[in-house]
């Protein structure tokens, strides 16, 4: 018989994101049938939902519900990093474990928390590593106005200052604002020879339309000269962009169709990379319970092969570099599998500032 073992999913199914949310529900919800119809795993999973309805005052009240109120001690969930930093003090709390299957900024390494997606060395680096040589070192650099836009673009400073570039502007956007037209200008001005896109939602969809424009009216701007970049932006915003996606670059563990992915031979059935790492989480969480007691995730790392880190809870992913052509993304640069490295000890980016840990 198998165990029926509550997992939560805090998913939002509206707001500013919700095509990125549905995209991980979507591949949660798949590997939870999966799962249970595995007759090689001795659990049963048995969802238990809550959405926030993209307010980012509910993920932690919520979270808190799901484990105080039931049985679930892990939770596949969260897509923006705000949302996350406010769950984790509720974890902590609690002793439950967040799966955020979402590529993020890095320089976090929670005890509660597994990272299923990227992280800058394994996104942002590896996608800069191609545009400096390609195109050129002078770069613009836009972002909504939160943690994922300020860390990317802190970085990605960083990384063209050392390689003796320049970044001739740098601008943000409440999450969910439209109003692009400044950005625009200033890019119109300052003529980079590439923009780092760490806009989000509707923000990122209008900047798109109106660069695409900007590239009708002055080919300088068209995307073999000047091309948009994107660490988060995958298959599942495509119908949301429609034709200003042509010509964007991207990096990622996955685009649809691509191998590599742990789980992506079972018909390289994802629709995009976000769907794939939820996925993947609940997958893995099935393995490490299989046969074991209910824990924490140290508990179950504890002396188990896994894909997780047991130290930083990141994982070992490949490297995708892929361009929208003809509406999809066709891959142009493929990278060994990376191990997630969130604080960038492994020598690159030598000047970061000093951290401490603060709690």
């Amino acid at each position: 018989m198998k165990r029926r073992v509550e997992l939560g999913l805090l998913y939002s199914r509206s707001g500013s994101y919700t095509l990125i949310s549905e995209a991980c529900r979507t591949g949660a919800l798949a590997a939870i049938a999966m799962v249970n119809a595995d007759p090689a795993l001795d659990v049963s999973f048995v969802p238990v939902e809550r959405d926030p309805e993209g307010n980012v005052d509910l993920y932690g009240p919520l979270c808190e519900e799901i484990l105080r109120d039931t049985g679930a001690r892990h939770v596949i969930g969260c897509v923006t990093s705000w949302s996350r930093k406010e769950v984790i003090p509720v974890l902590e709390k609690h002793g439950g474990t967040l799966w955020y299957a979402v590529p993020y900024e890095g320089f976090e390494a929670s005890d509660h928390v597994v990272y299923t997606h990227a992280c800058p060395n394994q996104h942002l680096l590896p996608l800069l590593d191609w545009v400096l040589p390609a195109h050129g070192r002078r770069a613009y650099l836009t972002g909504s106005n939160y943690i994922w836009g300020w860390e990317m673009n802190r970085l990605a400073r960083e990384v063209i200052s050392q390689a003796g570039g320049e970044v001739l502007g740098e601008r943000y956007l409440p999450i969910g604002s439209r109003d692009v037209a400044r950005m625009i200008e200033e890019i119109r001005h300052a003529r980079p020879d590439f923009v780092l896109n760490s806009l989000i939602g509707p923000s990122s969809y209008e900047f798109l339309a109106a660069y695409r424009r900007l590239g009708a009216e002055d080919a300088h701007f068209r995307a073999d000269r000047c091309p948009v970049l994107s660490c988060n932006l995958t298959e599942c915003e495509l119908p949301a962009l429609g034709e200003a996606a042509e010509g964007l670059v991207a990096a990622g563990p996955y685009f649809r169709g691509a191998a590599g992915w742990p789980d992506a031979g079972i018909g390289g059935r994802f629709g995009s990379s976000h769907e794939a790492a939820a996925f993947a989480a609940v997958r893995e969480l099935a393995r490490l319970l299989h046969g074991r007691a209910e824990a924490g995730i140290a508990g179950l790392l504890a002396g188990a092969a896994s894909v997780v880190d047991a130290k930083t809870h990141h994982t070992e992913l490949p490297v995708l570099i892929a361009q929208v052509r003809g509406g999809a993304f066709r891959v142009i640069r493929e990278q060994a599998a990376v191990a997630g490295d969130p604080y960038l000890t492994r020598g690159r980016v030598a000047a970061v500032p000093a951290l401490r840990v603060v709690s």
